[in-house]
Order: structure tokens, then sequence, then C-alpha cells
């Protein structure tokens, strides 16, 4: 059993793999949290919690001095009895009252996931594969039940929370604060890890102390956004790749959120994670209920790097879906940075003659194609071909693509509309806006009102229709701005603060339709690159645009920062040209491979600009790819050198088998008079023997010091390592591959 309880001592023990999680009944009602760390040999824990008397820190109970909520480490804080701190929950009720008072109801224990209603969530395939703990929490005086979910997966470190919120009482209630989860935790002197960033720059990993004072994780833009990511980690002073405790959580949310961490002045730390309270407001009338976001939650013993290793490992088998799962992804071409706007049928069919040539699998149309899209200032809503560019449809192009031997994919951005566009001079109502004011506008577009279903349910329609007329096996989903006047019509004066989280049930609930009805479509999420790189769009699509931003370098730190928690068959990574379009730097093809390489590759240029040298080079880059992608994508990821110093970078890929191994090498800045460099490996058998390949050296300045090809074993690539060639020259690279040897009787 994973999870047990035990009456007599009234403690709940989670086995969380790797990991123990225990809660306690405090007086028996008051649950709290009491451990969550290495796991335990035993269920439960025989040492009391202590309790002294705390100056200004008022007592529940008259007749008992030590006992205060504003100390008691607990599980699910409410607002207004004792505890100063920020709560969980928040709510409002007719009489203007906010005060809550929760104490332990009943509790559940059954095998098991259950799935959440309109929202992103894990799941498993058997019953078996999991445990869920149901524990109701109740106010007598208004009847609110309060359901906390702690899912435990077989063969995970991963925790799984959420809250249900049942009203049961005879008068409305708004809630203004609902966190997903809550956690009192003494963490001293630890630090916080989190991925602030910016458009073309996201996920950059960012360290803070956490000291005695609260600090906001958030987005308030109606997205998760490329300014932060729902996603943090408190880790020991001493962490590194592979030492060191890291607690984290990542919420399965795209919209707003709020990741909290406030330490006290006992040196507690409550972590709490949930829909942002910024401009939220819910209207619960009695017999409604309210579901928050899942949040995946976990303790790693061992760095930085086995936290990586448990979220990629959970996210592929219980939050990826469909059949792409476990499929490995088509190297693919977009269009888009070779033509922009400026294209016709003639000239795509001469990049899709191209790309055959070189063996790429997937041709991707990208913006422009509908209405009069022949730039951004038109057309977004009008999903219909653009017969001038493709005058004989969109069919027939599709059915030309695949008359190649690839596969046809194509560019929607379905929350949008443009000013200028049939939809929205028919509709101008299907906007997110607020009567009589202005309209903001960003990349000359607005918002439709997705918290309605009228325009939720005609853009089903709009897409069904071109995904059934036309050959589509891949769906690039953009989103190219924030939400600005959020306001809807479709609502009620009393319920306008429920369009923000309203807007991102109605996107789950069409791409979950969508994705349902095309299941042999693989979709791919965008936001402006990595605008939306969360684990909420994880669960409908299985892939997402790392970030528009393609440079080869830059990219090293955004794609470094991403696979802290997110695994690389989750990762779009392109070759584009150069000088790059972005930041301008020029690197060799050869650099851009290995870095695109790195997830699931494609290319973003315009191939038919390219000499021979270059096609041969793309042609040999695929057929290298198409034999190691299953390690990359499905294998165990080691980072052995952080792109932060500005000098190299490096990362190791393990079959789950450990019988084949790739490793990537970029020098970032040259050294004059460098010094001998040795890179020592992770993650292979100590006594099995691997035949060891350098690749790369073809390359101008760039100076093998051992042989080509070697044999070696696994303890002594872990402990001495690989000689690092001499590379003469900035952001040059080079790939190790690794295989077992087969070693002659």
């Amino acid at each position: 059993m994973m999870i047990v309880y035990d009456s007599n001592l009234q403690q709940f023990s989670l086995q969380v793999g790797k990991a123990s999680y225990v809660m306690a009944l405090h007086k028996g009602s008051y649950l709290t949290t009491r451990y969550f760390g290495l796991r335990l040999h035993g269920d439960f824990l025989a040492s009391p919690f202590v309790e002294v008397p705390r100056s200004f820190s008022p007592n529940p109970l008259a007749d008992d001095e030590r006992f205060s909520l504003d100390t008691l480490p607990q599980e699910y804080p409410v607002f207004g009895n004792s505890d100063f701190r920020l709560p969980a929950l928040e709510v409002e009720f007719e009489d203007g009252s906010r005060l809550v008072d929760l104490h332990y109801d009943q509790h559940r224990i059954y095998e098991g996931k259950p799935k959440l209603h309109e929202l992103p969530s894990t799941y498993v395939e058997e019953e078996k594969q999991a445990q869920t703990l149901e524990i109701d929490l109740f106010d007598a005086v208004s009847q609110l039940r309060v359901t906390l979910r702690y899912t435990v997966f077989a063969g995970h470190s991963i925790l799984v929370r959420s809250v249900l919120l049942h009203h049961e009482g005879d008068a409305p209630i708004r809630i203004s604060r609902v966190m997903s989860m809550a956690m009192d935790l003494s963490l001293p002197d630890y630090q916080m890890l989190h991925l602030p960033g910016a458009h073309a720059r996201e996920r950059e990993m960012t360290w803070q102390p956490i000291g005695k004072a609260m600090h906001s994780i958030e987005s308030r833009r109606g997205a998760s956004s490329h300014q932060q990511n729902p996603f943090l980690a408190l880790a020991s002073p001493t962490i590194t790749e592979e030492d060191g405790e890291v607690y984290s959580v990542a919420l399965a949310y795209s919209g707003n959120f709020q990741l909290v961490v406030d330490t006290d002045q006992y040196d507690v730390t409550r972590v709490m994670v949930g829909i942002n309270p910024f401009d939220f407001r819910y209207l619960l009338s009695p017999g409604e209920k309210f579901e928050t976001p899942e949040v995946t939650v976990g303790f790693h013993a061992h760095g930085l790097g086995e936290m990586s290793r448990d979220y990629h490992r959970f996210f592929r088998k219980h939050l990826l879906s469909g059949r792409y799962r476990d499929q490995l992804r088509p190297i693919l071409i977009n269009n888009w940075e070779a033509t922009y706007f400026q294209f016709d049928e003639q000239v795509l069919l001469q990049l899709a003659d191209e790309a055959k040539e070189v063996g790429i699998e997937l041709f991707v149309l990208d913006d422009g194609w509908f209405g009069q899209r022949d730039d951004d200032r038109t057309s977004l809503g009008d999903w219909v071909v653009d017969t001038r560019k493709l005058p004989h449809g969109l069919g027939a192009f599709g059915e030309q693509i695949r008359q190649k031997n690839m596969r046809f994919g194509l560019w929607f951005e379905p929350e949008m509309i443009s000013p200028d566009s049939a939809l929205y001079r028919t509709h101008p109502d299907w906007c997110l806006f607020v009567p009589g004011r202005n309209q903001s506008v960003s990349r000359h577009q607005y918002v439709l009102d997705f918290s309605s279903k009228e325009v939720c349910d005609a853009i089903i329609e709009q897409l069904t229709k071109i995904l059934s007329q036309a050959p589509i096996d891949y769906v690039k989903w953009d989103m190219n701005r924030h939400l600005t006047e959020v306001g809807s019509v479709s609502l009620a004066a009393n319920r306008q603060k429920e369009v923000s989280h309203r807007y991102m049930l109605g996107v789950y609930r069409v791409m979950d339709t969508l994705t349902k009805r095309f299941p042999s479509i693989l979709f791919e999420s965008c936001s402006g690159g990595g605008g939306r790189f969360d684990p909420g769009l994880l669960a409908y699509m299985p892939q997402v645009w790392t970030s528009d931003n393609t440079d080869a370098i830059a990219r090293l730190s955004i794609q470094f920062g991403t696979s802290l928690i997110y695994p690389a068959i989750a990762m779009g990574s392109h070759v584009s040209a150069v000088p790059n379009h972005q930041v301008g730097r020029v690197t060799s093809l050869q650099t851009r491979g290995y870095v695109a390489m790195m997830g699931n590759l494609g290319y973003e240029l315009d191939l038919r600009r390219l000499g021979e040298e270059d096609r041969v080079t793309i042609r040999q880059q695929i057929a290298f790819y198409q034999q190691w992608r299953d390690v990359i994508c499905f294998g165990d990821l080691y980072r052995l050198k952080h792109p932060s110093k500005q000098q190299d970078a490096a990362f190791l890929y393990v079959s789950e088998k450990r019988d084949r191994a790739i490793v990537t090498y970029i020098q970032i800045m040259a050294r004059a008079n460098p010094a001998l460099k040795r890179l020592r490996l992770q993650g292979l058998a100590t006594n099995e023997t691997y035949s060891v390949t350098l690749h790369g050296t073809e390359q101008t300045g760039i100076f093998a010091l051992s042989p080509l090809t070697l044999v070696m074993n696994g303890d002594e690539l872990m402990q001495y390592g690989l000689a690092i060639p001499y590379l003469h020259g900035d952001f040059l690279g080079c790939v190790w591959t690794i295989e077992k040897a087969e070693i002659a009787p």
C-alpha cells in the first residue's frame, strides 16, 4: 500500500517513490503537515508534535495557550482564525463575513486517479498504477466542504494534489482565493529556483535566498507567459546537479497562476500553488462545486538532475497523452522564416521538394494561408483558405505534400481575431472587451472570448471543417498576445472576475474536443514560442515550440532551463538561418544541428538558398538524428555543464537500458591557451563495456585529443571521463555516441 492511515496515531502516510509524506490530525480535527522528505523505513512518526506558548499568536481554544494556528504546520490554512500567514482559501459570505473554520470530517483511500472535469489531469491507464487519498475538511457554519486530493503513482516520486470545493449550504459564496495546495516546511537557509524570462528569453534559471520574506512567482497576463513559469524549487544551500535536497512544485494550469513562498518568524516556510487571486472572484451557488488545477509536488534527495529525471519520466507516462505520447516525432520543415507571409503554392512546393531531398518527414505551412493574410494586420478568425496563394485549395495542396512521402502540417491561432476580419465585422461582441472602453491591440489583434460557450463552439466547428477537408497530420496552435480588457458580455456583472479562469476552461474544452476528434493529428502548442510551455497544455498537446529564438547559443540556456522539468520529447527545436533572425549571430550549421537535436528536430530556413555542402550536412544531421532520437526523447537526461558561465555546455542522454548514450558538447566562447579538460559522464552501467565514437572533427578548428573511437568501461567514463577536443573558435561543438560493446567470447 502506498497510502495508509493509522486511526490510533491519526496519521496519514504516503509513500511517494523515494520520499515519504506524513500528515496528522492535530487535536483530532486540524490537518497538519508532519514530514516530507527522504523515505522512512516505517510508515508513521513516533515523535509527538511539540507546541509552546507564543506571544501574539492567538489561541482558538481558551484553555490551551500553546495551541495556535499561527504556529501550526497546516495542510490547508484559511483566513481569520488566529493564523496571520497567507491563507490558501478566502471566501466571502452573503452577510459580508469571511471566516472559515475547517475541521477534519472523513477520508477515503482508493485505487486509481480521478480525472478533473474541466481541467487538465494526470492519469493512469490501470487503476493499480496509483492510489488516491481524499480528505474532507468541513466548515459547519457555512456548510462548505473542502476535499483535499492526493494521488501517489507506483514507481514515481511525484505526488499530485488538487482541491475540490462543494457548497452544501443554502446561500451563495464568493471565492476570492483557492489554492491547489499548501505545505508548511522547515527549510533553514534554503534557496529558491524559478524560471523568469521574456519573449525569446524564456525560462532563465534564477536563484535567490528565501530569507524571512514572502516571494510570489506569478502571471497576471491570462497565460502562464514567457515572463514566469508555473514551477519553482526550494533547494538546500549546497545544491548541485547530483547532490543536495530539492522540493519542487509545478502547476498544471495555463492561465493566471501564483506560487507563493512565505517564511515566518519561526523559520517555517509556507508554499502555496494555485490560480492567481489577482482579478479573480468566483460565485459558488448552493450545490455547486469548484475544482482547482492539479499541482505536482516532489522531494528529490540527489540534486537537480534527479528532480528533472523524476519529472521527465512522470510527465512522459502520466501527463502526455494520445497516440504520440510514446511515438517519435517527425522531423519537420516550417516555412515561416523562409518566406514569412510572402509565398504561393509554387514557392511552397519548391521548399517541399528541397525538404524531401534532404530527408525531412513533415512539411508545416505556417501563418498566411487563410483569408487575405498578407501581413499580421488582417484575417485572424477567417479560417478559409486564401485561393490567391493556394488556388487548388488546402486539400489538394496537402495531397501534393503527401505524394512527396511527407506529412502535412498547418498553423492556426484559434484564440485570436483581427479587427480587419469578416468574423469581427459579424461578431464584434465575441471579443474580450469592456463596453464603453478602448480595446487594446497587440500584434494588431484582439482576443476572442473563450469564456463564452457560443464562441468556443464556433471555433470548434471552424477548425473541424478545415481539419476534415485536408490531409493534416500536424497542427501548430499559436497564441501571440496576452489578455487585456478582460470582460465578457456572456457573463453577468457580478461574475466578471470569473472571465480569466473561464477563458482558460474554454481553451481547454476546445483543445480537448479537437484532440479527441482528431487523434491522428500531432498538436504542438505555441505562444510566441514558449509563452505557454506549462504542464496544463502538455496534457492536450504533447509538444511545445520552445522559443521563437532559434539562435543556437541562446537556445542552450533556454533549453537548459526548460529541461528542469520538461522532457526533451516535449520540446520543439529547430535549425534556422544565419545571421540568426532574432539576435544576428552567426553559428555553424553543425553547431545549430547539435543544439536542435536536443529536442524534436526541425528546420526553419530557406533550403533553396543553401549550397550543396550545407545540403549534405543537413542530410547527414537528419540521418544521425533518426538513429539517435529514441535515446534523446525517451532517455534520461544528465546536464553535465551549465551554459550560464558563457564558456561551454554539455548534455548527456542515456537510454533506459543504459546500453546507448549520446553526449553533446558546445563551446560558447573560446579561450587562448586553454586547459585540457575532461567530461565525466553519469548514468551508465559501471560494469559494462562501451564503444565510444567522437563526431564533428571534420569541422575546421576542432582537433581530437584522443582516438575517434575507443572501447571504455562505464566506470572509466564516469570517473575519468572523455577528453574534450581542442576547439579553436567560438560556438563550436561535437558529439559522442556511446553503445554497449559486443565483446567477442
